[in-house]
C-alpha cells in the first residue's frame, strides 16, 4: 500500500516522526515508503493540467534553493550559495523547474533534482617513503610499456546539470510554455544555447555593465567584409535605445535588439530606470533570446518569476523542505519531490473551493498557513467524531461547523 496519500495531510513537518504522529503507520514504515520509487513529475504534470486553465499564459521557471544540513555524510553536501545569508555556505541544494500561471500569478513545481557535489571530499595523501634511483627507474619503464591514456574528460559544472535538468524535464512541461525564466545566474552561454536547442525562448538578467554591441543596420560598402556592429551600448546614453513607455510615475521601460559578446546571440533588452526615490536611481537590465518579444511582456514574466521563490518559501515554512532526517539520496529523492508535490496539491485542493460563490480562481490569494490550519481542524475534528461516536451529518450539518474548520485562518 502507498503512503504517499498519508504524506498530502500537511498538518506538520515532513519528516518520519511527525508523520506517524497523525496517521496510523510508524516512523519504520515511512522510512521504508522513501526507498520507493515514485513518478513525482507525472503526477505534477497532470496536476498542472487540471489546475492551470488552457486559455491561461504559462510559463516555465528554474531556480535553485540552498538546503541546510549538519553532518558530514550526507549525499550532495557541498558548498552552495544560501541567498537568504547573501553568503557561500555548507550544505545542499536544490534545483527545481515550475510552471507558471501569468495571470492567477500562482506557480506549481513540476521537477526537482538534488544538484550533486563537485568536491565530494578531500582525498587522503600517501605518506612518503623513501625509494632507490633503481626502483624510480623500473617503474618509469613500466610506465613506457602501457598504452596512451586516454583524455580525461572535462568536469560537469553546476550549469551542466541544471541544464540536463531542464532537458529531462522538457517533455513534461505544457504545450503552452514557450519561455524559461531565470535569474542572472543562469545567463551564461552554454545554458542560453541548451534553452534555445530545446525550442525553448530563455528570458534572465544581465549586469548594468554587461558587453553589448548595437547591430549596424547602415549601407554595407561593395567590397570587403560586411559591417555587423555599430558601437557599444553605454547606458549613460539612453538616445539610441527605443523608448517604450512610462510604466509608472518614475518607472520607465526601454529596449533594444543588439549583440551580446559573451552569450554569442542577438537577444532583445528590456532596459528599466527608476527613480522613484528621490536621489537615487535604480536599474535592471533583462533579456530574451527571442528577439521578436515585447519588452513589457518580458518583464511581466520576469515579474512573475518570483512566484518560484514563493515555492520554496512555502516548503520550507510548512511542508518541511528542510527537515529531511536522511542521508541516503534516493530517500532525499523522495523526502524534496513528496514536499513540493504536498504544496502543489495543497493549491490545487484550495483552488477548488473559492471563498466567495462568484470568485474566480484568480482572485482567491493562496496562504499556505491558513490551508495548513484547515488540514489540521478538519483531521482534529474528524478524530473527535470518530473518538466519541458522534453522527458526522449532524455535525457537519452545524451552522458554527465551519467557524470550527476556520479557527485560526489568516483573514482575507
Amino acid at each position: 500500500m502507498s503512503l504517499f496519500p498519508t504524506i498530502l495531510l500537511v498538518v506538520g513537518k515532513v519528516n518520519f516522526t511527525n508523520l506517524s504522529r497523525y496517521s496510523e503507520w510508524s516512523e519504520k514504515t515511512y522510512r521504508r515508503q522513501y526507498t520507493q520509487a515514485f513518478n513525482f513529475i507525472g503526477l505534477n504534470a497532470q496536476l498542472i493540467q487540471e489546475a492551470v486553465p488552457p486559455s491561461a499564459t504559462q510559463i516555465g521557471a528554474i531556480d535553485c534553493s540552498f538546503i541546510a544540513k549538519s553532518g558530514k555524510m550526507t549525499y550532495g553536501l557541498d558548498w552552495f550559495y544560501n541567498g537568504s545569508r547573501n553568503r557561500t555556505e555548507k550544505g545542499l541544494e536544490i534545483s527545481v523547474i515550475a510552471v507558471i500561471d501569468v495571470e492567477a500569478r500562482r506557480g506549481y513545481s513540476l521537477s526537482v533534482q538534488q544538484t550533486p557535489a563537485t568536491n565530494p571530499g578531500k582525498q587522503t595523501q600517501a605518506q612518503s617513503k623513501t625509494v632507490s634511483w633503481q626502483t624510480i627507474e623500473q617503474v618509469q619503464q613500466r610506465l613506457q610499456q602501457l598504452p596512451p591514456k586516454p583524455p580525461t574528460p572535462a568536469p560537469l559544472t553546476r550549469i551542466d546539470h541544471y541544464l540536463e535538468h531542464l532537458k529531462h524535464t522538457r517533455q513534461s512541461l505544457p504545450p503552452a510554455v514557450k519561455y524559461c525564466v531565470a535569474d542572472g545566474v543562469y545567463s551564461k552561454q552554454k545554458f542560453v544555447a541548451g534553452v534555445v536547442a530545446l525550442d525553448l525562448h530563455l528570458i534572465s538578467k544581465l549586469r548594468s555593465d554587461a558587453n553589448l554591441r548595437y547591430l549596424y543596420t547602415g549601407e554595407q560598402k561593395p567590397r570587403g567584409a560586411r559591417r555587423k556592429y555599430d558601437g557599444k551600448v553605454d547606458f549613460k546614453d539612453l538616445s539610441r535605445l527605443t523608448f517604450v513607455e512610462q510604466l509608472e510615475a518614475g518607472l520607465t521601460l526601454y529596449t533594444a535588439v543588439v549583440w551580446h559578446v559573451s552569450l554569442k546571440r542577438q537577444i532583445r533588452i528590456a532596459y528599466l530606470v527608476d527613480t522613484r526615490k528621490a536621489g537615487k536611481t535604480g536599474v535592471a537590465l533583462l533579456f530574451s533570446s527571442d528577439v521578436e518579444l515585447d519588452a513589457k511582456l518580458m518583464v511581466q514574466y520576469y515579474q512573475a518569476r518570483f512566484q518560484i521563490e514563493f515555492i520554496f518559501r512555502d516548503a520550507k515554512q510548512f511542508t518541511g523542505l528542510c527537515d529531511a532526517q536522511t542521508r541516503d539520496p534516493q530517500r532525499l529523492e523522495f523526502h524534496f519531490n513528496a514536499s513540493l508535490t504536498t504544496l502543489n496539491l495543497a493549491k490545487y485542493q484550495e483552488q477548488l473551493r473559492p471563498t466567495q460563490p462568484d470568485a474566480t480562481v484568480s482572485s482567491v490569494p493562496f496562504s499556505m498557513a491558513s490551508y495548513k490550519r484547515f488540514a489540521f481542524n478538519d483531521h482534529l475534528l474528524e478524530r473527535f467524531i470518530c473518538q466519541l461516536e458522534l453522527d458526522p451529518t449532524l455535525i457537519k450539518s452545524h451552522p458554527n461547523y465551519e467557524n470550527l474548520r476556520s479557527y485560526g485562518i489568516i483573514a482575507a
